[in-house]
């Protein structure tokens, strides 16, 4: 090879690791568009104090996502039916260009006049307000049924398989006996005894009818006990009718997967 030529490449290659050590841009160059009183959200319902509500973010130059309590949608734009009367506060969370913000909004619903998807029903009964009381598919003591078992891990399709059939052969819950109440009154509100004589202990729930799961919070199913439970309060809705509900855990602290039916009071 000519001397010129090797002389040629190293100086690309000084050029290139030279330009390969600068900065490709300035971390710096981004700008807000505006700031967070500068961003309008917009919320319209169908009727005057109805369930059916449109949340916008109208102001341009804006990016981000609403969360509507009962679900997130990843657009400007959503429009959805919700379930609680009462005032509500929706939530958008975006960016400003530099820095990321949150800004929420309240909508006062007065009547549930547009429809709910039937899972809702099926979970607090058509009297929302009152609710629906649930308690387990069998027992209190062991009736060889199943109602609370060990299933194997991470396999909702395997829900009936019982590796150990718990409650029904010798080991029901402490709290076989109690129940649990879902309520709309106001509130996504979760009541809990632990059996008929036992206080009453109020928490919270989302329902998630898309990717059909129920979040307790700040409180614990019927069966909850470690380790079979699930301390996050998470759980795969295998079936839920006017009749019956089946709940899966996929995988609890004891390394296996576990299975709660119940039925209404």
């Amino acid at each position: 090879m000519k001397l010129h030529n090797i002389k040629r490449i190293l100086g690309v290659g000084l050029i290139v690791l030279a330009t390969a050590c600068q900065p490709i841009e300035d971390p710096d160059y981004l700008e807000n568009s505006t700031d967070v009183d500068g961003v309008e959200l917009v919320a319209t319902q169908s009727t005057p104090g109805g369930n059916k509500i449109q949340l916008e973010m109208v102001s341009p130059g804006i990016t981000g996502y609403w969360d509507y309590n009962i679900g997130q949608a990843l657009t400007n734009r959503v429009e959805f039916v919700y379930p609680i009367p009462g005032t509500s506060t929706f939530t958008y969370v975006g960016t400003l260009g530099k820095e990321f913000f949150t800004k929420t909004i309240d909508v006062q619903i007065d009547v549930l006049d547009s429809p709910l998807e039937q899972d809702w029903y099926d979970l607090v009964s058509e009297n929302t307000s009152e609710g629906k009381t649930w308690v387990f598919a069998g027992g209190p003591s062991p009736d060889g049924q199943r109602w609370w078992y060990m299933s194997p891990p991470n396999d909702p399709s395997a829900w009936e398989s019982a590796w150990w059939n718990a409650a029904g052969d010798c080991c029901p819950p402490q709290d076989a006996a109690g129940k649990m109440k879902f309520d709309l009154d106001g509130a996504a509100n979760f009541t809990y005894w632990a059996n008929e004589s036992a206080s009453p202990q109020l928490a919270g729930f989302a329902l998630d009818t898309e990717n059909m799961t129920l979040q307790i919070n700040g409180g614990n199913i019927l069966g909850f006990e470690e380790p079979w439970g699930n301390p996050n309060g998470l759980y795969t809705i295998i079936e839920l009718t006017e009749e019956r509900m089946i709940l899966y855990n996929p995988s609890n602290s004891g390394g296996t997967g576990w299975t709660w039916i119940f039925k209404p009071e």
